[in-house]
């Protein structure tokens, strides 16, 4: 008898349409799964920490935009690992109700993230008087358009949103550079903290976190030891220390080959540093391009 697949219950942050749903479609894929929308990022951990999702999928940095801070702190107090992690490919529109030309928006709607990443279109749009404004999902932001018949209003979104949400585009690839990727993380629930061991197997990335004494050359320290082990520091992010001005954690991204030095060479920066914390260890996320999908 053909055993069936369980089914995930994944929260992101976002509706339908959304690019986290588009990506954790992609990372799940061949794999059931329910999708939970929560309206925040801290809402997404909020029901993760309380077991209420399988997985999480959070955005963390985006090749254009940067990194979503505040995300590292709520990873951080939530105690949950991530468990992997997937890069898209974002193209990002211009979407309105149909029968409507780029003249005719007077406001444009989408997430903060997504209006950094079309900056030169939105400063165009700007200079001709069009209101900008911040909302909590490209994708909500489009399907508001279409159920209170907003004409005028535009939303930055997915084509995926356009076409669910019955808008047409009316203008394609707005993001100010080709190359505009952004990297989920998938974050395990507390009904799931335990269930890695498959992960780990063929973990060749980790995220760490620490702290670092006020001595001269302290970083740079702990960054000769990684070196010496042969461990890859592919990203660096200092975040401050809320209670202790002028302090900060370092969240660094480790690539590794093989398991064992990766393991000594944190036991070796573990003198060096305090409060060092592994956040996670997984398989590393390809590139589309890498894997041949763009």
């Amino acid at each position: 008898m053909k055993q069936e697949k369980e089914s995930l219950n994944v929260a992101i942050q976002g509706v339908s349409g959304s690019f986290h749903e588009i990506a954790a479609i992609e990372y799940f894929r061949g794999q059931e799964i329910s999708v939970i929308p929560c309206d925040t990022f801290a809402d997404l951990f909020r029901i993760l920490t309380v077991g209420k999702a399988d997985y999480g999928l959070a955005a963390f940095e985006n090749s254009v935009a940067g990194s979503i801070l505040p995300n590292y702190e709520l990873l951080r107090r939530s105690q949950l690992p991530v468990t992997g992690e997937i890069c898209l490919r974002v193209i990002q529109n211009l979407v309105a109700l149909p029968g409507q030309q780029l003249s005719d928006i007077t406001e444009i709607h989408s997430h903060p993230m997504a209006l950094q990443q079309c900056s030169v279109f939105i400063d165009e749009m700007r200079q001709r008087g069009v209101r900008i404004v911040e909302a909590v999902d490209t994708a909500l932001s489009a399907r508001i358009i279409s159920e209170e018949k907003h004409y005028g209003s535009g939303a930055i979104a997915s084509d995926s949103a356009a076409e669910m949400y019955s808008l047409s585009v009316l203008k394609r690839e707005i993001e100010d550079d080709s190359l505009n990727y952004t990297r989920f993380l998938v974050i395990s629930g507390r009904s799931r903290a335990g269930d890695n061991e498959e992960t780990l197997s063929g973990a060749d990335k980790a995220m760490v976190c620490f702290s670092l004494p006020h001595k001269v050359g302290s970083l740079s320290q702990v960054l000769s030891v990684l070196a010496f082990y042969q461990i890859s520091l592919t990203r660096i992010q200092s975040m401050p220390i809320v209670g202790r001005p002028w302090e900060y954690m370092f969240h660094i991204d480790l690539i590794f080959n093989d398991y064992g030095r990766y393991r000594m060479a944190l036991d070796a920066i573990r003198p060096l540093t305090e409060r060092l914390e592994t956040v996670g260890e997984f398989r590393r996320g390809l590139m589309p391009y890498e894997t041949g999908k763009n």
